[in-house]
């Protein structure tokens, strides 16, 4: 299926739908512990169950997760504690997502985003795929105004304000889950964003819409990266990612030894530090486009599909350490780079929302179960490419310090 049929399959409106609302904070309301199975709603076409648990010991104390699990398609974890995060997909005898040395659902309670210089974030960074911004995004640094802005943002580590589920009643009974998350800070930011994760049950993917609106009555800078994070089965040594690719530059001088072999991986390496690559990617006339992570053999992968008008590049992460400390690679689409705010105005990837404006982010995620779905999404990367040069920039786009 495109991303374009899929996405208005799973996010248009439902005609008939039950829904059920776990979080309120208007309402200082809260289900806790909660589930809905199929047999409840008297759905025989499909076997599946939707569940929300809150967890208790060391740093996960008082987190919450809600898992969909479909017995023929995917099983999702998200925690709506975290910011809506995505935990891990699991499905057809494979992933998305990766083993990070943190093993907790941290409760944001416990982070100093601040602490290590600007890197508290880390301290909870296990997701397979991670909001960062809506604020701002990028590597800490001093702003222009003097003040420290962390590690990727703030809204990951805010607590859903609400929460909801609803189930399609009508074939083929998509189940969408909503979130709104909160920005308020007094005098500097009034960004409230709602996400939307949506599945079909059998289905081997899912779409993400979230709907970011600057509530205050001032226009406000605004930056995103959908930080999508991914380990074995599907990476290891001589996994490979395509993407149709306009220009891509090393992000730092380190990541230049890399530049050539971009798109190729190791096997886990100890010692190996991070290489970041920005791309710019190429799209479609509607402007979509796909970035896909296949391993060694193409006989599994996962395919991220976005639209350029809304996130125009791509940060790809190679993060080839050591098992035990986290080999993974980030196939990231955003508003911006991974660099701190202040140098990427200059690249005009620091973009601006006006008063009770609206914007709007559309994403899949596609497992790809076998060597023909590898193959039939390698070739809609290359049809999106159609023979347009790539440009190899040997320079950083930015001379860090």
């Amino acid at each position: 299926m495109n991303q374009t049929l899929t996405l208005a399959c799973l996010i248009s409106a439902p005609v008939m739908a039950k829904t059920w609302v776990l979080t309120s904070a208007e309402s200082g309301m809260d289900k806790g512990n909660w589930q809905i199975t199929s047999d409840q709603l008297k759905i025989k076409d499909h076997n599946f169950s939707i569940e929300q648990k809150v967890l208790h010991g060391g740093k996960q104390e008082g987190s919450k997760i809600l898992v969909i699990r479909s017995k023929d398609g995917l099983t999702i974890a998200l925690s709506p504690t975290r910011g809506m995060n995505l935990l891990k997909i699991e499905g057809f005898g494979t992933r998305m997502g990766w083993d990070s040395p943190v093993k907790e659902v941290v409760n944001p309670a416990f982070i100093n985003l601040e602490s290590r210089n600007g890197l508290g974030w880390l301290e909870g960074f296990n997701e397979m795929m991670v909001r960062c911004g809506y604020e701002w995004t990028g590597h800490p640094g001093v702003d222009d105004d003097g003040r420290l802005k962390s590690l990727h943002g703030r809204v990951q580590n805010i607590p859903a304000s609400v929460v909801s589920v609803t189930v399609d009643e009508e074939p083929p009974y998509a189940i969408h889950v909503r979130g709104r998350v909160d920005e308020r800070t007094f005098k500097m930011s009034e960004l409230v964003t709602w996400t939307q994760l949506s599945v079909v049950p059998g289905q081997a993917e899912f779409a993400l819409q979230d709907k970011l609106t600057n509530h205050a009555d001032y226009e406000n800078e605004y930056q995103i990266i959908y930080h999508g994070n991914f380990g074995a089965p599907i990476l290891e040594e001589g996994a490979h990612v395509s993407t149709p690719v306009k220009q891509i530059s090393p992000f730092n001088d380190y990541a230049k030894a890399g530049l050539k072999g971009w798109q190729t991986y190791l096997g886990p390496t100890k010692g190996f530090d991070e290489m970041v690559f920005n791309l710019v990617p190429y799209s479609d006339a509607e402007g979509n486009t796909l970035a896909v992570l296949n391993n060694k053999a193409g006989s599994v992968g996962v395919a991220v599909g976005y639209n350029t008008h809304q996130l125009p590049v791509l940060t790809l992460w190679k993060n080839t350490d050591t098992r035990a400390q986290g080999y993974v690679t980030g196939i990231e689409p955003g508003t911006s780079y991974a660099y701190s705010t202040k140098y990427q105005r200059p690249l005009g990837l620091v973009p601006r929302i006006q008063p009770g404006e609206t914007k709007t982010f559309d994403l899949t995620y596609r497992l790809l179960r076998n060597g023909e779905e590898v193959k039939q999404a390698l070739a809609q990367v290359e049809k999106i490419q159609a023979g347009r040069p790539t440009e190899l920039r040997e320079q950083p786009l930015v001379k860090l310090p």
